[in-house]
C-alpha cells in the first residue's frame, strides 16, 4: 500500500512538470501560427481600400487572395514530407523567415501584380507554419490530450484573426495600408528566439532526403491552371473557347501526370497508398468544405461590410467579430470536451451541421439585412468551422502510422488549402460576374443616380468606367444606394456556392469510422512498433537470447524442457 502510494505521490510532480514543458514547447509554435495569422488577417480589412489605391478590378482583388492560397496548398504537402525526413525545428523557423520576409516586402508593392507576386511567396511560409504546427504537436502530445492543446491554437487563431481586422483598420485608418505589411515583424523576430530556446523535440533517426521534384511541378501546374481559368473564364475569354480547352485539358493530364509519378515515386510528396485509409479519405473530403466557408468568409464577408454596407476597414472588422467569436468558443470548448470525454465524431457532426446551416443563410443577406441576423448567421459559420477544421487533423493523426504523419497531417491541411484556394477563386469568379449582369440590369437606375448629381456627374462616371473597384463608402448617396445593393447581391450569390460542399462534408463525417483516441504520442508509437519489430514468435524447443545474455529454452506444450543448454538460433 506504502509502495504504490508514495508512486502516485511521485507521479503527480512529474505529469505536472510535464504539463508545463508542453506548454513551454508550444509557446513558440503558438506564436508563430500567431504571426502567420496576423500578418494575414490584418490586410484583409484594408484589401478593398489597397486594392482600389493600386487601380485594380474585381479579378486582382480575388487574386490577392488567392495567390497566398495557392501557393500554401502546393507548398503544405512539400513542407510535411520534409518534415518526415529532416529537422522540423529548422524546418518550422525557416518557414516563419520566408512568411514575414514576404509579407513586409508586400509593403513596398505599387502594382496589383507586385502585390500579388509578395502574397505567393508569403503563402509558402504559411504552407510551412500549418503542416509544421501540425507535425510537433504530434510530436510531443497524445491525441487523446491534444484536444484541448488544439483548443489553444484555435484560441489563437481567434485572437489574430478578432485583433488583426481591427488592428489593421485602425493602421489603415491612421497611417496607411502599407504599415499593415510591417506590423508583424517584430512579433514574428520574437517568435524565431522563443522557438530556439523552449522547443526541444525528441531525436529522431536520421533519413536519407529525397525530394519529389516531378511531383512539385506536376501538381503546381494542375492547380495553378485550374485557379487562373477559374478566375478568367467569363472575363478575359469564353467559357467555351480554346483557351478553356487548353487549360482545363493541360490541368487534367498534369494531374494524372502527377498521379502516375506518385506512384512510382519512391518517395512521393503525397503518398497515395494513405487513400486506402477510410479515415484519411473522409477527413480529406470534409476538409474541401470546411476550407472553402472558412476562407470564403473571411474574403468575402469584409468585401460586404465594406461594399454593401458603407463601413471602413476598422468597422469591417468590428463587424465580423461575431464569426470569430463563434469560432473561438466552439474551438476552445469543443477541444477541452474531446480531452475529458474522448469523443469526438459527435462534436464534427454538430460542427458540419452548423456549417452547412451557416453558409446557406449567408447566400440570403442583403444590403439592408438587420444586422443582428447577420450576426447570427456568421456566428453559426463561425462555431462550425471552430468545430470541424483542427479535429480532422486530429482524427486522421490518431490512425496513422507514426512514420507518416507528416506527409498525412499536411495532406489534410493541403486538401483544406486547396478548398480554400479553390472556393476564394470560384466564389470570386462568381461575384465578377454577378455584378457585371447586375450593373448591366441596373443600368437606367446608375444613370438616373449620376444625373442627379449634376457637376459631380462626369467624375463618378469615369470611376465607374475605369473598371476598377470602386469605394462605395465614398460614393454620393443616391449612388452608394444602388451600388450597396448590387454588391450584396453578388456576395450572398457567391455564398450559396459554399452549401453544397458543407453538405458533402456533413456526409463524410458521419461515415467517419468511429476509433478511440490513443494516448501515446508519435515519438512513444514510433518506439513501440520498434519494440513490436524486435518481438518474434520463437517455435516450440528454440533457445532464446534474453536481454541479461543467458540462454533459455520455452517450455513445450506439456511443461517438459527440451534441454537447457542449447545453443541460440
Amino acid at each position: 500500500m506504502s509502495t504504490s502510494s508514495a508512486a502516485s505521490a511521485d507521479a503527480a510532480p512529474a505529469d505536472k512538470k510535464s504539463s508545463r514543458q508542453v506548454l513551454e514547447a508550444l509557446s513558440g509554435l503558438l506564436l508563430g501560427m500567431f504571426v502567420s495569422m496576423l500578418a494575414s488577417t490584418v490586410v484583409s480589412t484594408s484589401l478593398p481600400t489597397i486594392i482600389h489605391d493600386l487601380d485594380g478590378n474585381q479579378t486582382a482583388f480575388t487574386w490577392v487572395v488567392t495567390a497566398t492560397l495557392l501557393t500554401t496548398a502546393i507548398s503544405t504537402p512539400i513542407w510535411g514530407k520534409l518534415a518526415d525526413l529532416t529537422n522540423r525545428k529548422l524546418l518550422f523557423q525557416l518557414a516563419i523567415i520566408i512568411f514575414v520576409l514576404a509579407t513586409a516586402a508586400a509593403g513596398f508593392a505599387t502594382t496589383p501584380e507586385m502585390l500579388i507576386t509578395f502574397r505567393a511567396i508569403q503563402g509558402i511560409g504559411a504552407g510551412g507554419l500549418a503542416a509544421l504546427s501540425q507535425v510537433i504537436m504530434a510530436d510531443i502530445i497524445s491525441p487523446r490530450e491534444r484536444g484541448r492543446y488544439m483548443g489553444l491554437f484555435g484560441a489563437v487563431m481567434a485572437v489574430a484573426t478578432i485583433g488583426g481586422p481591427l488592428l489593421g483598420g485602425v493602421i489603415a485608418d491612421a497611417w496607411g495600408w502599407r504599415w499593415n505589411f510591417f506590423v508583424a515583424l517584430p512579433v514574428a523576430i520574437a517568435a524565431l528566439i522563443i522557438v530556439q530556446r523552449t522547443l526541444h523535440l525528441p531525436k529522431r533517426d536520421k533519413q536519407k532526403t529525397a525530394i519529389d521534384y516531378l511531383g512539385i511541378v506536376l501538381l503546381s501546374a494542375a492547380v495553378s491552371l485550374l485557379l487562373i481559368w477559374v478566375s478568367l473564364a467569363g472575363n478575359e475569354f469564353e467559357w467555351w473557347s480554346p483557351t478553356t480547352i487548353w487549360m482545363v485539358g493541360g490541368a487534367l493530364v498534369a494531374t494524372v501526370l502527377f498521379i502516375v509519378t506518385e506512384l512510382r515515386s519512391k518517395e512521393p510528396l503525397i503518398p497515395l497508398g494513405m487513400f486506402k485509409n477510410l479515415t484519411f479519405t473522409l477527413s480529406v473530403i470534409a476538409s474541401v468544405a470546411t476550407g472553402l466557408a472558412m476562407f470564403g468568409a473571411s474574403v468575402f464577408l469584409s468585401q460586404y461590410m465594406q461594399l454593401a454596407r458603407g463601413a471602413s476597414p476598422t468597422e469591417a472588422g468590428l463587424m465580423t467579430i461575431p464569426m470569430i467569436g463563434g469560432l473561438l468558443i466552439s474551438s476552445i470548448g469543443v477541444g477541452a470536451l474531446i480531452t475529458r470525454f474522448g469523443r469526438w465524431k459527435p462534436f464534427l457532426i454538430v460542427g458540419a451541421i452548423l456549417l452547412t446551416a451557416g453558409s446557406y443563410l449567408l447566400s440570403t443577406i442583403h444590403y439592408d439585412t438587420d444586422f443582428f441576423l447577420v450576426s447570427v448567421y456568421m456566428v453559426l459559420l463561425g462555431a462550425g468551422v471552430g468545430m470541424t477544421m483542427q479535429n480532422l487533423v486530429l482524427v486522421v493523426q490518431n490512425t496513422t502510422k507514426p512514420t507518416e504523419i507528416g506527409v498525412a497531417s499536411s495532406g489534410v491541411t493541403f486538401f483544406r488549402s486547396l478548398g480554400g484556394t479553390i472556393g476564394v477563386s470560384v466564389m470570386g469568379a462568381a461575384l465578377a460576374a454577378r455584378i457585371t449582369d447586375l450593373v448591366t440590369e441596373r443600368k437606367d437606375d446608375i444613370a438616373q443616380a449620376l444625373m442627379s448629381l449634376g457637376a459631380d456627374a462626369p467624375k463618378w462616371a469615369e470611376q465607374l468606367q475605369s473598371g476598377s473597384l470602386p469605394k462605395v463608402s465614398t460614393m454620393p448617396e443616391a449612388l452608394r444606394v444602388v451600388f450597396e445593393d448590387i454588391y450584396a447581391n453578388g456576395i450572398s450569390h457567391s455564398f450559396l456556392i459554399a452549401v453544397p460542399f458543407a453538405v458533402i462534408s456533413l456526409i463524410a463525417i458521419v461515415f467517419l469510422p468511429n476509433k478511440p483516441l490513443t494516448r501515446m504520442t508519435t515519438s512513444e508509437r514510433i518506439q513501440a512498433s520498434e519494440a513490436d519489430l524486435a518481438t518474434v514468435s520463437v517455435p516450440e524447443g528454440m533457445a532464446v537470447l534474453t536481454t541479461t545474455g543467458a540462454i533459455t529454452v520455452p517450455e513445450s506444450g506439456d511443461g517438459e524442457r527440451d534441454g537447457g543448454t542449447s545453443s541460440a538460433r
